[in-house]
């Protein structure tokens, strides 16, 4: 069987040579092969044993490898890391250190010596080249918060091993149901072993399955010291649920010329594109009186403020209304007394142009609130969150190139994904580090029918690692 595969693969490449002659220039009609290590070299032909080489070597690799993913994120989740928007700290909270702390010991359990957490939440760590090359410093980086949507506290994770597709219903909450008519994804899961908490809580895979996975790549580098790659630094955040994890990072101590965040979905998800993102306050003021004399002197910013959000569509630019590549505004948060009362907006769009034209449509839409209320007043004010990354990855095409390349080696079909959201890379990539995106399997974020595949993990540690030896192969 063998055999007849070698003289299959063999045949393919020649042929596709052969055809390159006549529809491409020379350097073209190259075609890469594979030495005993897996290392790529372009040759007008592969000899048979070549041919094999790296296929082989991609199942091999991992064959007697005992992955330490889950057991690690099933750890991880079980600390509370949940990041609060109303705090001024940094971290917001000091309890995203817990976990920040274990990393380090664990890192440092590994051999890695550098390995330290700041003041500010941040873990820098660096796994030492191994190759002779001159290979650009790469980054992998995920955020330990969880977010405010959702308790964190007290997680209790559960596995479904062999998910058979259907319902899963969370034995703390039964109204808490995870289904294929919600999550379609999960129909491509079947036979998978399923995390998900136990339904009183989010699981918390947004982003400990990210954090996981780097610490698996970390734990298989340090145990196979023959893959070639050069200096890997490894970056964990706070706060990146509150537009925070960035605030304070430290690139000059991180010392990288390229990053990946591991922050993305499904099996295969590469994201080099995110929204560009802004936040906006609206606020009302009114007058305030006795409310046993208030007759013609009373004017109540709460009301005001009711008018102005119930004046926003319900059919079209909200969240709940839109997919795909359409942008909008977001009301996530009201408070206020009769005095005074404040609307904070989201506001979305993968063309950073647009976002002043949302934000002049909020501005209209606060400039007839208040004419309806006679004495009230209203006030305006946008704060940058981020932009688009892809206007900076672009510019680097190597850094996707080679991501996806390293999909393919892991054996996974790429999918090409623009992010309806941000990451921490959007805004590092503007700081001039470009950072895309790699899925880790996390899905449903948020919320407590949160849901992680086990190998999909396992996939997504495979890829990174492929990714380290793609960027020695070509230095």
């Amino acid at each position: 069987m063998v055999g007849r595969l070698n003289l299959i693969v063999t045949a393919l490449k020649n042929f596709v040579r052969f055809v390159n002659l006549f529809v491409m220039p020379p350097t073209a009609a190259f075609v890469t092969c594979f030495d005993k290590v897996g290392r790529k070299r372009n040759s007008w032909f592969c000899p048979p044993s070549e041919a094999l080489n790296y296929l082989s070597k991609k199942i091999q690799m991992f064959d007697d490898y005992k992955f330490t993913v889950a057991e690690r994120f099933m750890r991880y989740v079980q600390v509370d890391t949940q990041s609060d928007p109303n705090s001024n700290t940094q971290p917001s909270t000091e309890k995203q250190k817990n976990l920040s702390k274990i990393l380090v010991t664990e890192l440092k359990q590994l051999g890695i010596t550098d390995a330290a957490l700041d003041e500010f939440g941040y873990v820098y760590a660096t796994i030492p080249s191994n190759t002779t090359k001159k290979v650009p410093v790469i980054c992998f980086c995920a955020h330990v918060d969880t977010s405010p949507d959702s308790s964190g506290a007290n997680v209790k994770p559960i596995v479904h091993k062999k998910y058979d597709g259907n319902d899963i219903v969370l034995p703390d909450d039964p109204s808490i149901v995870i289904s294929t008519n919600e999550h379609p994804y999960l129909k491509k899961r079947i036979g998978d072993d399923i995390i998900t908490a136990s339904g009183t809580t989010l699981l918390g895979a947004d982003d400990k399955a990210g954090v996981a996975v780097i610490m698996d790549m970390a734990n298989f580098l340090i145990a196979h010291p023959k893959i070639k790659h050069g200096d890997i630094k490894i970056l964990f955040t706070p706060d990146e649920e509150i537009g925070r994890g960035v605030d304070k990072v430290d690139l000059n101590k991180l010392d990288a010329q390229f990053a990946y965040t591991l922050d993305a979905g499904e099996r295969g998800a590469f994201e080099d594109e995110t929204f560009s993102a802004d936040g906006a306050t609206v606020t009302f003021y009114g007058v305030s009186a006795h409310p046993g004399y208030a007759k013609e002197k009373l004017v109540n910013a709460i009301k005001v403020a009711a008018a102005f959000v119930e004046s926003l569509p319900k059919n079209y630019f909200s969240p709940e209304t839109t997919d795909g590549r359409d942008g909008f505004v977001h009301p996530v948060q009201i408070t206020g007394i009769a005095e005074k009362a404040s609307v904070q907006f989201i506001v979305r769009d993968f063309h950073t142009d647009k976002l002043s034209e949302y934000e002049n449509f909020l501005k209209e839409k606060m400039n007839q609130a208040v004419a309806v209320f006679p004495g009230s007043r209203g006030e305006f004010q946008v704060k940058v969150q981020y932009r688009n990354m892809k206007e900076v990855v672009d510019q680097f095409p190597q850094v996707s190139q080679y991501a996806r390349e390293a999909i393919e080696r892991a054996g996974v079909p790429v999918i090409n994904m623009s992010a309806r959201g941000g990451t921490d890379g959007s805004r590092l990539s503007f700081m001039g580090l470009p950072t895309p995106n790699l899925f880790t399997g996390e899905m449903a974020f948020h919320g407590k029918q949160e849901y992680v595949s086990i190998q999909d993990m396992q996939k997504s540690v495979e890829t990174i690692v492929h990714l380290a030896m793609i960027w020695e192969e070509n230095a």
